[in-house]
Formats: C-alpha cells, structure tokens, sequence
C-alpha cells in the first residue's frame, strides 16, 4: 500500500508517498505562510505526486477522544474542528490539508494521525496537573504531549542502533520543541514524561513560543497591564521564545547573531540551553536513569555545536560526544555521536514521522 503522508506545519506542508518498505516514492514541500499555503498549492503537489492508495495526515491534537489513529470521516472532522482551541497555530493548518487533499482524491481513504496518541499512556502522576477536579474531569485538562510521531520514530531507531531496552530522551528539536522519556514495555516504546502540556505552548524555548511560564503572568498582564486576552494568547504562541529575546525565531539567525557579538542573542542561546539541560535532567530523572540521549528536529540535526553545548552541560549523567563525529553527522543520516566508553549513547536521528504515519495507516486499513 502505497501512502501519501501529508504533513502540515505552520511553515510548509510536507507531502510524502511512501512505499511499503518506508522508500519515498514522490515529495513535495508547499510553503506556508503562518500555516497557509497559497491558494490551489496542497492540491496541485498531491495532483503532481499521485499513486497514493490511502492518505495519512499528521494531526497535532487528538485530545481526549483520539488515543490514536483513525479512518477519517464528518463526524472525525467535527470533533477535529472542536480540538482547534487547543491548538490554534497548528490545528487549523492540518484540518486545512485535510480538506485540500480530500477534494483532489475524493475516493481514496484518509487516516489521521496524532501527535498527541503517543503520549496517551503517560503515567498519571506525568499526565495530571494539580488543578480542581471539575477542570480534569469535566475539561479535560491534562498533559497530552506533542512531536509524539517524531518521538516514537527516535525511539524505534534508537533501539535498531544501539539495541532495545534502552532508557531514553528523545530531543526534538526545531521551531517547535520537546523533550520526551521512552521506556521500553513488552517490547515497545512508552512515554514516561514529556515537556509539552495541554497545548504546544508549554516547555522547552521555541523559536516563537515562550515555553514553560508562570500561569500568573498572563493573568496579570490582562488585569493589570490593561492587556486584551487575544493579544497575550498570540504573543506567547508567536512573539516569545527566540524571537522575543532575540528578535527572530530562526537558530541559524540567532546563532549568527551571537557570533557577531549581539548580547540579546548569547541570551537567547543561554536561556535556550539552560531549559533544554534542566528538561532532559527531568526525563531522566522520571526514567530513573539514562542509557540514550537523542537529538532530532531541524536544529538537532543541522547544529552540531549546540549539540556539544548542550551535552558539556549534561555530562553528569553520562553522556559525552565523540567531537569528530559530532561535527561530521550529516542531517538526515542517523548516526552515533558518543564517544568510545561513554556511559550514556548519544545519538543523531533524522525525524521520520512520514514513516510512522504510513504505517499507522496501513494498522487501520489493512490490519495483519
């Protein structure tokens, strides 16, 4: 079964036909402004691709009621559309390919794919916020976690490199961030602890998002900075992490802009690197131990020296790099980092949630 994975981001949707065996058969990349592509563009790349016997669409928040992949129908779409509160900067885009590639192929079976299923067996005491019973219960306020389709990806690959039973934090690493503890039960992968909340929002530094925040500060900047709730909800999601310390969301600018000596963009690396090492001491924490560390994303591919920052800060619990093989790893290849004895594997895997989708897809239609 021959699969197109669709893959929409806030910057570009990524269109992928893989083959039964994982081969990318045809691609596109369409860009997207602020998770819009031009008018006609998705339909025009899937027209271009073509050969697909079902769709698989990676869909960022399934909430409550998707703990995992399923066969796209109106009433699926509708509760979808219900979940775009949660995830406003990334719901939107999804549902819109969704919809852009269902015209073009309207007799072919679509699947979504969610990046919050992976986390749907977190433990409760890593799931559960400390907040009233009604909110939990009736709200369903909770942890759910993201990227859990680039996580679960890490985590299989590490377990082909360096073998299974390993326990491991997966760094994803892009515009978009997240850390998230693996553990291996009955021969699968399992979330222990993850750094996104109940939105994308919380966590780790992103190149627009502030991350983890105390939840009074937008209190206070509505009741007494005389702010409109809009407003803060859309500079937290689109004004903050990078690009509100070092005024652009985009590492390869921030990173230059530290090497010429910018003040405000050594902060932005500085702060970036502190929550990136306190987030991976936690997960490691919540395993009881680390025997892999895992970069992925378009940073932890592409920038081997804040992969050797980080690390030099992290060698308490065990990892150390291999310099060389640090600074060969070619994005898009996996390769092992670590240095000859290391207590701890450190590791580059290139994210292949086009895989995962695709064979989510095939779990659903074609079921051994």
């Amino acid at each position: 079964m021959r699969v197109l994975v669709v893959n929409a981001g806030t910057g570009s949707v990524r269109v992928r036909l893989v083959d039964g065996d994982g081969t990318v058969r045809g691609r596109a990349d369409v860009a997207a402004d602020r998770g819009r592509p031009a008018p006609g563009a998705v339909e025009r790349a899937v027209r271009r691709i073509g050969g697909a016997d079902a769709v698989g669409h990676r869909i960022v928040h399934g909430g409550a009621v998707f703990t995992g992949p399923v066969a796209v129908d109106d009433t699926v779409l509708a509760e979808l559309d219900r979940l775009v509160t949660l995830a406003p900067l990334h719901q939107p885009p999804g549902l819109a390919a969704l919809r852009a590639t269902t015209a073009v192929l309207p007799g072919v079976p679509a699947v979504a794919c969610f990046d919050t299923a992976f986390h749907a067996g977190l433990p409760a005491p890593a799931a559960t916020y400390a907040v009233p019973a009604s909110w939990r219960e009736r709200l369903g306020v909770r942890r759910y976690g993201f990227h859990g389709l680039a996580h679960e990806w890490a985590a299989r690959r590490v377990a082909e490199l360096v073998g299974p039973g390993r326990r491991t934090v997966v760094a994803h690493l892009g515009s978009g961030a997240s850390l998230c503890a693996v553990a291996w039960v009955d021969g699968r992968p399992c979330p222990v602890d993850t750094t996104m909340g109940a939105t994308p929002t919380a966590g780790l530094v992103m190149g627009s998002r502030c991350g983890d925040l105390d939840p009074a500060v937008p209190l206070w900047l509505v009741e007494h900075a005389g702010m409109a709730v809009g407003d803060v909800a859309a500079a937290l999601d689109r004004a903050s992490g990078l690009a509100g310390l070092a005024g652009s969301a985009d590492m390869r600018e921030v990173l230059a802009a530290e090497a010429a000596g910018r003040p405000e963009a050594a902060l932005a690396v500085a702060v970036w690197l502190h929550r990136l090492r306190a987030g991976v001491a936690a997960m490691a924490a919540a395993l009881g131990g680390l025997d892999a560390l895992v970069f992925s994303g378009g940073i932890g591919e592409h920038a081997a020296g804040l992969r050797a920052r980080a690390v030099a800060g992290l060698r308490f619990l065990g990892p150390e790099l291999d310099p060389d093989a640090n600074a060969a790893a070619r994005p898009g290849c996996d390769t092992d980092l670590g240095a000859p004895g290391a207590a701890v594997r450190t590791l580059v895997v290139h994210a292949r949630e086009d895989r995962v989708v695709a064979d989510q897809v095939r779990s659903v239609l074609a079921p051994p």
